[in-house]
C-alpha cells in the first residue's frame, strides 16, 4: 500500500451500501484515502468504517445528505481538514422508484431530482472550490444504463440519471483547461439492494436480455471507477463508459 503522504484522497457518496461500499473498499484496499459519505444507513456505514480501520486504512466517514447544500460543504470541509485535499471525488448517492408515470406526485419526483441529480450539483461544486486551485481533480458520476435509454415506470429516475450524463459531458468540456476530467458510469443491471424489489423471473428475463447470460457485480462498477481514478484515464474526459454486459450496445 501506499504511504498515507503519498496516497491520494477519494470522498464517495452513498458508500455505505452497494456500489458505493464496493469502491470504498477497492479504493482502500488500492492506498487510497477514503472518506465515506451516508445517509440513511448508519448501521452499514458504521460496520465498514470498522472493517477497514481494523485493516489500518486511512479512512473517514461523514453523515450527509447530498441534496442538501450546506450539509455538503461541512463535508467537503472535513474531508479537507481530515486529509488535506481532495483529488477525486465520486458522485455515488442516488435513490430509486418503481412507479407509473401518471402516478408519481410532485414530490416524489422532487427528492428523485434532488438526491440524484442536484447532489452531483452540490458536491461537484463544493469539491471544485478545491480542486480549481490544485489545477487537477476527478470528478465521477454514477448514472445508469436508464439514463442512456429509459425505462418504463422509472420516468422520474431515468429523467434524473439522463441529467447527469448531460452534466457530465457539459462540465468536461468546461474543466478541461484546468486539468480536471470529468467521466461518467451507467451501470447496466448490478445485483444491489435497488433490484431486491424483481421476482426471480424477472431476473432470469434481465439475465437473457444480456448478451453475457448474467447480472453485474458492485466489484465491476468498483474497477471501472478505479480505472477512471487512476493516472491511466488521465487523457479519459467527458465519456459514458456503460458496463452492462451488452445489454446496450
Amino acid at each position: 500500500m501506499s504511504e498515507i503522504s503519498e496516497s491520494k484522497t477519494v470522498l464517495i457518496t452513498g458508500a455505505s451500501r452497494g456500489i458505493g461500499k464496493a469502491m470504498a473498499v477497492l479504493f482502500a484496499i488500492k492506498g487510497y484515502k477514503v472518506f465515506i459519505n451516508y445517509n440513511h444507513s448508519e448501521n452499514e456505514a458504521h460496520e465498514l468504517y470498522n472493517r477497514l480501520m481494523e485493516k489500518g486504512i486511512s479512512i473517514a466517514l461523514f453523515k450527509a445528505d447530498v441534496s442538501k447544500r450546506e450539509q455538503v460543504d461541512a463535508m467537503v470541509e472535513n474531508c479537507v481538514s481530515r486529509f488535506g485535499k481532495v483529488e477525486i471525488l465520486i458522485n455515488n448517492a442516488g435513490i430509486s422508484h418503481q412507479k407509473m408515470f401518471t402516478d408519481i406526485s410532485g414530490q416524489e419526483w422532487d427528492e428523485m431530482i434532488n438526491v440524484n441529480l442536484k447532489g452531483v450539483f452540490n458536491c461537484s461544486q463544493s469539491v471544485l472550490e478545491y480542486m480549481l486551485r490544485q489545477k487537477k481533480g476527478k470528478i465521477i458520476n454514477i448514472s445508469s444504463v436508464w439514463g442512456m435509454v429509459g425505462a418504463a415506470c422509472e420516468v422520474h429516475y431515468s429523467a434524473a440519471k439522463a441529467g447527469v450524463i448531460g452534466f457530465t459531458k457539459a462540465l468536461a468540456k468546461e474543466l478541461g483547461p484546468s486539468n480536471i476530467q470529468v467521466n461518467c458510469i451507467a451501470p447496466g443491471i448490478i445485483k444491489t439492494d435497488m433490484i431486491n424489489s424483481f421476482s426471480e423471473e424477472e431476473l432470469n428475463e434481465l439475465k437473457e436480455a444480456t448478451p453475457l447470460m448474467k447480472l453485474g457485480k458492485s466489484e465491476d462498477i468498483a474497477a471501472c471507477a478505479l480505472f477512471l481514478a487512476s493516472e491511466n484515464a488521465d487523457f479519459i474526459t467527458g465519456q459514458v463508459i456503460s458496463p452492462n454486459g451488452g445489454f446496450v450496445i
